[in-house]
Formats: C-alpha cells, structure tokens, sequence
C-alpha cells in the first residue's frame, strides 16, 4: 500500500498529514500528486467522497514552498461552483498548510467587498473563488491575473448544471498560457469532456471509479410513497423512525419551497432538525453547516446546494424525499454518506410520477436498487397521480350540459349503475318537461319589450336562452338574429366586406 511519504511531498506538508491522522492517500491522490508535483495537467475523475480536494491541496502547497505573493496578484486561482465549498477548500488549506506561512484569501458572495480587498492588497498565495465574485473584483480593476501558475478547476461537472462554463471560459483567457491546470470532476459528460479538452494540455488522466458510480458501502433502498405531500412527510417520518443506527442524516428535496415545508414539519413533530439551501444568507448557511457537523442538529433538510462536495466525513444516512430529476445528482447526493470507507445507507422516496427518473438512476449506476417494501404495486390502483380529483366538475365528465355520462364500469356492478344512472335520467327528464310546460304559462308575463331597452328578449340575450327557476330553457326562434345584438344590430356590421 502506497504512503504520503511515497509520492514526493515536502516535509512541512507530511507533517500535517501525519498530525491529521492520515497515513495511506485514497486512491485519487495516489494516482494526481505525483504528476501534479511534476507541474502536469491533471484530469481527475472520481466519484463524490474520495479525498478529490486533498489530492490538489497538498501538491499546491509543496509548490508554493518557494516564491511569494504579490500584491493583487495571486499566486494560483481555485474555482468551486459553491461558498460551502469554496470555504471548505479553504479549510483544507488551514489544516494542511499550519507549517506554511501562506496568505490564502476567499472570494465569495455573502462577504464584504472591503474585507477581501484587504486580503488581496495584502497578496495571495492561494485564491478561491466563485466565478462570479471573482469576475466582480475583476472588473473593479482590484485583481490581475497575469500572475497565475496554477489553475485549479473543481466539480466541474456542477460548474456546468450551474451555467458557470462561460465564466470559465472568460477567466481561462486571463489567465497565461503557460499556466499548470487542474481539472477535477465526479463524472465525466461529453460537454465536460469537451471543456477539458479545450483547458488542458496532454493532461495526466486519473480515473479511479467508473464514470457516475456509486459508492459500493452505501446501501441503497426505495421506498414507495403516494403522491400526497403529507402522506411523503409520513412516510419520511416512518423510516427515519425504523433506522437503529442513524446518528445523523441529510434529507435532500428538489425545490426550496419544500425544504422549508418539510423543515417545519419535522420541527413540528419534535425531531432536531435544520434546513439549508441557496436563498440562505451566507452566515446563516455556515452557522447551520457548522451545528450540524458539531451534533447540534441531527436531521439538516437540504436542497441541492448541500449535494455537492460538502465535507461532512460521518454521515450515516441520506434520505431522498424528491427523487432527482438528473440521474447525475443521484449519485453526488448518496455520496454524502459511506464516505472514506464507512458505511451508510440511502433510502429514496418514489411515488408513481417518479418511477422514470428512478429507472433513469439504475440505467446510470448499472445496478438495480431493492425496493424496502413491496413497491410501487403495493400501494394499490388509486394514488394522487391517478385518482381523480373528488369536488372538481372534470369536462370529460359531462356528456352534454345538463345529464352526466354513464360510468364506463365493467361486470355486474357496472351495469347495475349504468341501469341506474339511466332510470334517474329519464325520472329527470320527464319531471323537468313537466316544470318546462308549467313555466311557459307564466312566461308571457315575464316578456320585455325588444325596443324599451335595447336589450332584446330573454330569448336573444348574448349568453343565449335564459334558464327558469325550475330549468326550463326558452328557444332561439329568430335564427337569423345575431346573439348578442337582438333586433338593433350596429351600422358598422352591415358594411359589406372586401370580395
């Protein structure tokens, strides 16, 4: 088995590995520190939870032994697609860098502009930025980059769901030619590909898992679920009641809206619980990030600001309550557990509507993954997806306007409904000539005069003929008349048109 101090670090760096507790690197880190101590371009692919940000954190920091800052003028430049993990790079290099006297400086939104100024007068060795922060103090004419030797490109393959691939793009042509990149991502799509084809130069490629995997010491489960919110939020609760082992867990939903819904109502039913997702000031997500990793909170309700990269090394569950609906995200968000070699499980919750994006997730992981209980089939004929909907008038409901359509029911009991149905139509139908032939009686009495108000007869009003108290209808006699005009139809209808 390779060590850390097999692959060429500095003294300094193997220092604070060792008083990290770290003495074998995973797999990853064998196989891009190397090369990247070599100054070589580096593609790293690699599932989620595999050491990815140690395996670019301690090469850069052995180079930047020799050299020094100047100011407004960084030293190496590292892009994440996310503060959450801009800032835990950032703490990767605190942990490992305490033998170093390096000015690492931290561009993120949420921040003062003042306080990061500051940091960049001062010079800095190490840069993490998002991109658009990054290109906001560019474009103050507060950073150059002309002094760049090292490159870092991180999850690109969010960067690339984010809609930051542009941004790259601007900030790699400010960046010099000559330039060491390093381009790290948990899957490889072809767009990413492409991109990495364009930023690197006969990289060393270092793939260590197959492309969209999962992490073998998770154990994953679906669980059938209606599509009813509350009935979600109770099944959630029921499993999360059934797991022995959980210390701790991540609930990930698709929509922020959800993850406050759910939030408050786990809160209501007395579980430790906290939420976390982009419309979140920054404070706030670092204060919540930082209870959850300390066993302040149990149970943290995420969107998929949470899925990507987070460095939280003990958790022992993650729940789906929305199924994704990329497949890719899947994989990233059960890779918040079964991290470093520990064990984990993954339940997903998948209602009827879901079932395509879970076939999607299997054909994408190879695998199938068991159903916790019977499946979808033991939920019955009726969910919310295929019920209809009780109290609503359907318009394919009605035959007509004024009878309902005969239930298209199958067997015994479907005729016997439909007799019904049509004994109670024609009971109907005969009372209501009945009231008709009465009503006409007292019609006459009820006329209005065509030319008093315009208006014309109830039989020529716009919405057409009008209804009785008792449903009687009066008929149109006059087919030639406009509805809508009666007897005074505007001049300007009788203009005759162009032939």
């Amino acid at each position: 088995m390779t060590q850390f101090s097999e692959l060429g670090l500095s003294a300094k760096v193997l220092s604070a590995v060792e008083d990290a507790g770290y003495t074998e690197p995973t797999p990853i880190q064998a196989g891009a520190i190397p090369p990247a101590l070599e100054r070589r371009d580096i593609l790293g692919i690699a599932q989620t939870g595999t050491g990815k940000t140690a395996g670019f954190v301690l090469p850069m920091l052995t180079l930047l032994e020799k050299g020094r800052a100047r100011a407004r003028m960084p030293r190496t430049l590292i892009l994440e697609p996310t503060r959450e993990l801009a800032a835990q790079v950032a703490e990767n290099f605190e942990k490992y860098g305490k033998n170093h006297k390096l000015n690492v400086a931290l561009l993120i939104g949420g921040v003062s502009f003042d306080d990061q100024l500051r940091k960049l007068e001062r010079g800095a060795d190490v840069l993490i930025a998002t991109p658009g922060r990054l290109l906001d103090h560019f474009e103050r004419g507060k950073l150059l980059m002309t002094g760049v030797e090292i490159f870092v490109i991180d999850e690109a393959d969010r960067m690339l769901d984010m809609g930051f691939i542009p941004d790259i793009e601007r900030i790699a042509k400010l960046i010099p030619f000559t330039r060491q990149t390093l381009f790290f991502s948990a899957t490889m799509p072809k767009e990413i590909q492409k991109l990495a084809d364009n930023f690197l130069t006969n990289p060393e490629r270092v793939e260590v898992s197959t492309r969209s995997s999962a992490a073998e010491t998770v154990t994953q489960r679906l669980v059938a679920s209606t599509g009813k919110d509350y009935e979600k939020r109770a099944k959630l609760r029921e499993i999360i009641g059934q797991q022995d082992d959980l210390k701790n867990a991540i609930i990930f939903c698709n929509r922020k809206k959800d993850v406050g819904d759910l939030f408050r109502s786990l809160e209501r039913h007395g579980f430790s619980v906290g939420a976390l997702h982009g419309d979140m000031d920054q404070r706030s997500r670092m204060t919540m990030l930082h209870n959850f990793r300390q066993g302040g909170v149990q149970l943290l309700v995420a969107s998929d600001v949470a899925a990507r990269g987070l460095d939280i090394p003990d958790v022992s569950h993650v729940f789906n309550f929305d199924v994704p609906i990329h497949a890719e995200d899947y994989v990233h968000r059960i890779g918040r557990t079964g991290r470093a070699g520990r064990a984990g499980k993954a339940y997903t919750l998948v209602t009827r509507k879901d079932s395509k994006y879970a076939d999607a997730i299997e054909q994408l992981i190879d695998r199938k993954i068991e159903w916790l209980d019977e499946g979808l089939d033991s939920l019955g004929a009726e969910t919310k997806d295929e019920a209809p909907s009780r109290g609503r008038r359907s318009s394919s409901s009605r035959n007509g306007r004024g009878r309902k359509a005969a239930p298209a029911n199958d067997g015994e009991n479907g005729n016997a409904v439909a007799a019904a149905t049509q004994t109670v139509a024609e009971t109907t139908s005969s009372e209501t000539g009945q009231d008709a032939s009465n009503a006409e009686d007292k019609m006459p009495e009820m006329q209005v005069d065509n030319n008093s108000d315009g208006r014309g007869s109830s039989s020529n009003r716009p919405n057409g003929p009008r209804r009785s108290k008792r449903g009687n209808r009066d008929r149109d006699e006059e087919a030639n008349t406009p509805i809508g005009f009666g007897d005074d139809i505007p001049a300007f209808m009788m203009v005759p048109g162009r032939a």
